[in-house]
């Protein structure tokens, strides 16, 4: 495992646990302004950082992750994190589990350190039901 990629995973533990934990002060130090989240549902979903961070306070929870195999890169200010993870979720009351791909691009800023621009997180689901949820976690619509 290369430098970056132990480095991101300690960010990426404590981001999800504080996920878990529905800490919403602590995920705003870990997330930019303009953070955004793609979910692989079908059809795909996005959530930004005020839908997400209000949705994991009671309708998008993490109750359980398990990190696989990880891989990192660096680009100058910007660290790519991706890894299979074992997730135990609840979205809209209905239980959300299982194998997923999660794939993040960190920056480094000079103030503040890294922080999380974007989120990729898909498991295959056919079922439409689970992309309509995330789409009414979307405040803009």
């Amino acid at each position: 495992m290369s430098d970056i990629t132990a480095d991101m995973q300690v960010r990426e533990e404590l981001l999800m646990q504080a996920w878990m934990r529905a800490d919403k002060s602590a995920m705003r130090t870990f997330l930019r302004g303009d953070f955004t989240m793609i979910v692989g549902t079908k059809p795909a979903q996005l959530l930004d950082r005020p839908s997400f961070l209000e949705a994991c306070q009671t309708r998008f929870r993490c109750d359980g992750f398990r990190f696989g195999e990880a891989y990192g890169r660096q680009h100058k200010k910007l660290a790519w994190f991706a890894a299979g993870v074992e997730l135990e979720m609840q979205l809209a009351g209905r239980e959300w589990k299982g194998a997923f791909w999660l794939a993040d691009l960190w920056r480094k800023s000079a103030f503040g350190g890294w922080k999380l621009c974007e989120r990729s997180l898909s498991l295959a689901e056919d079922d439409e039901r689970f992309s309509q949820a995330v789409e009414r976690l979307q405040l803009w619509k």
